[in-house]
């Protein structure tokens, strides 16, 4: 890929936003960038897998696969461009990926090493604030999450389960989960989750199948 067109795409990410246009040039015209192209269908990578590599999504767009730890449930979303898969994963205690990505249409991507990560963050003090700011927000999140006011009803304790297992909130989701688990997991009855998520059903903003949960627009169940 041209040195130009490594430019124009870098300007996609949060990572290189705020880089002087000196800077961008040096860094397209000076850092070993990789170049991907995985055809609809095929997976790119297996959940478990060594996080050595940033892969920016240049075009395209992702289904991701996540299980719980247990493996008796698992939640399908999707991700277009621009998005850069699990970049928290490259630094940190376990720096490996946690989700199945796999390619739901043509998609082409730039990659760039550790090594290569490591020396853009000496070499480029907005580089390394961009990443530092990705990983604190992230932290701050998690950190709100457990001291927002705890739901005062079964519908509103089955949204939060579905935002807090999905990546993106928003856009659709697949749960595949059994309703007697759901309901383990907001600590109700079956019967009393199955009524909830039913009333769900007749107002449009979930499709309720066996064993599977189909939630068109995620940020609709707010509303």
């Amino acid at each position: 890929m041209a040195v130009l067109q490594i430019y124009d795409r870098l300007l996609q990410f949060p990572l290189f936003q705020g880089m002087s246009r000196d800077d961008l040039e040096i860094v397209a015209g000076h850092t070993r960038f990789g170049f991907q192209k995985v055809t609809a269908g095929r997976q790119i990578i297996h959940a478990g897998d060594p996080c050595t590599h940033l892969y920016f999504l240049i075009n395209g767009t992702l289904k991701i696969e996540t299980f719980s730890d247990d493996s008796r449930y698992s939640v399908i979303e999707q991700m277009s461009s621009p998005y850069i898969l699990q970049q928290e994963s490259i630094f940190g205690y376990y720096q490996r990926y946690t989700h199945n990505f796999y390619a739901l249409t043509d998609a082409n991507f730039l990659t760039l090493d550790k090594e290569e990560v490591v020396r853009l963050s000496e070499d480029f003090l907005v580089f390394r604030l961009n990443l530092m700011n990705h990983l604190a927000t992230q932290s701050q999140k998690l950190i709100q999450m457990q001291w927002r006011r705890s739901p005062l009803s079964l519908r509103e304790r089955i949204v939060r389960f579905f935002f807090q297992h999905t990546l993106y909130p928003a856009g659709p989701k697949t749960f595949h989960i059994l309703m007697e688990r759901l309901a383990e997991e907001v600590n109700d009855s079956r019967l009393n989750v199955s009524r909830a998520l039913n009333r769900m059903q007749e107002a449009g903003v979930l499709e309720l199948h066996r064993g599977r949960i189909e939630i068109p627009q995620l940020e609709r169940l707010l509303m």
